[in-house]
């Protein structure tokens, strides 16, 4: 006898909050593509609020947000590892915890950071900073040293990963983060020609098609 499975209660579909412009929330939209897991999406209508009810309660007053009825998880990290215990199917996962050698650990570490950083940049630039102010100028400065070593670094790094893998986390992040400089026109980066061939590479996963950046609208 055929076994129907039953239609998901949509209010069990756990949601996440944040921009379709923002790389920290394509990691985890990412994650949730390549795991197989239904999130509805809801968009945070302004950074520039300091209102934590905007960002589903995070105090940080920052994204992505992951509200799974009444539980709350806030941070990429977090969301992703939440997203692959709800997975239909295990998949392949390699986490930060696994990056055991200096390279890959450092790697995941200079990732995350150029991230973070981008992402200053960003809001300096909305705010009118100076371009000649000294701490702007250490952050851009620090962004081109992260992605240079990486650029030296990711075939390296990528073949020290385990190659049954099916994600790792260091990968969607570096992945997001250097399509969104582009996305951004914070820097050109065709010339991190390791890094472009990565991009085109990761970028031919269906994970990777579906989630594209885009202005949301207002």
């Amino acid at each position: 006898m055929r076994v129907t499975e039953p239609t998901p209660d949509p209010a069990s579909i756990p949601t996440l909050v944040g921009r379709s412009s923002s790389h920290f929330t394509r990691v985890a939209r990412l994650f949730a593509a390549e795991l197989g897991v239904a999130c509805a999406f809801e968009v945070v209508p302004d950074l520039r609020s300091v209102d934590a009810a905007d960002y589903a309660g995070n105090p940080a007053l920052r994204m992505p947000i992951l509200r799974t009825g009444a539980t709350t998880w806030l941070g990429s990290l977090n969301i992703c590892r939440e997203l692959a215990r709800r997975a239909p199917a295990p998949r392949r996962v390699v986490w930060p915890e696994h990056l055991t050698e200096a390279l890959t650990a450092n790697a995941q570490e200079l990732v995350v950071q150029a991230m973070a950083t981008e992402v200053t940049l960003i809001m300096g630039q909305l705010a009118g900073t100076p371009k000649e102010d000294a701490q702007l100028v250490k952050l851009q400065k620090s962004l081109l040293n992260m992605l240079a070593w990486l650029d030296d670094n990711i075939e390296a790094v990528r073949a020290a990963l385990p190659p049954e893998r099916d994600v790792s986390y260091l990968e969607a992040c570096a992945f997001c983060l250097v399509t969104h400089l582009e996305f951004r026109k914070l820097l050109p980066t065709s010339g991190y020609r390791a890094l472009s061939a990565f991009c085109d590479d990761f970028g031919q996963r269906a994970s990777a098609q579906a989630t594209a950046y885009r202005f949301d609208a207002p």
